[in-house]
């Protein structure tokens, strides 16, 4: 018997939350089983733990699809799984063995993200950082409407300098199974050079570059990121 359509586990990455894939669930539709997962936003290994979870939870074949921060967490999270069908990087990080978030969107010039944060120290140890309500539309969201902006701003989840900071381990998931990238030229978090070279170095069988497309892809280019996870659902289906 054939498997099963995959599950769509969608993971979203810094100063975003679950919600922010929502415009992309529409475009989905039913044809699609999808769920959003609430990224925990700790540590790469705690938070691909995490996924792993609901991986398990879903049962049968998935794609896992990532947003930002989320690359790492499912880069992570996929190695071994062999529930795993693909992965979709979303502006997203596809890090190699010792790679953090934080040294690939500083490999290459353009990222303007750490002038715009803001931090405070966590009970748990180490401190927090999120994106400033005054400067949250033109970093992260630039092609967002400046009603969606704001909404945005006032529920995005911060992140851990530790999440930030953790590199993988171990092999990348995207050195074995077939990838898809879909990342805008206008990203001011991770610099569109990254991305190309993020992509180039894992070989995926589908790569689109959107112009004028913001870090916040999902969001104010829904239909884009949509029709690129359904190409990966297709091609592994």
């Amino acid at each position: 018997m054939p498997d099963p359509q995959p599950t769509l586990v969608l993971v979203h990455g810094a100063f975003a939350e679950s919600a922010s894939w929502n415009g992309v669930l529409e475009r989905l539709g039913a044809a699609y089983n999808s769920v959003a997962v609430a990224n925990p936003l700790r540590s790469v290994a705690g938070d691909a733990a995490y996924l792993r979870d609901v991986v398990r939870g879903i049962g049968g074949p998935v794609v896992l699809v990532g947003h930002s921060y989320g690359g790492m967490v499912i880069t992570q999270a996929a190695a071994g799984d062999t529930s795993v069908r693909a992965l979709v990087y979303v502006n997203a990080f596809a890090p190699d063995t010792g790679e953090s978030a934080l040294a690939l969107s500083g490999k290459f010039p353009g990222s303007t993200l750490a002038d715009t944060l803001v931090q405070y120290p966590v009970s748990t140890g180490g401190n927090e950082v999120a994106i400033g309500q005054a400067q949250y539309h033109s970093q992260f969201c630039a092609d967002a409407s400046d009603t969606m902006a704001a909404l945005m701003a006032r529920t995005q989840r911060p992140i851990t300098e530790q999440g930030l900071g953790d590199t993988l381990t171990g092999d990348p998931a995207w050195r074995s199974l077939p990838s898809w990238f879909v990342f805008g030229d206008a990203d001011k978090n991770i610099p569109v050079e990254a991305h190309r070279f993020m992509a180039e170095r894992a070989n995926p069988r589908g790569q689109r570059e959107i112009a004028g497309g913001s870090h916040a892809m999902a969001v104010a280019k829904p239909s884009e990121v949509a029709e690129t996870i359904i190409e990966a659902v297709r091609g592994v289906s």
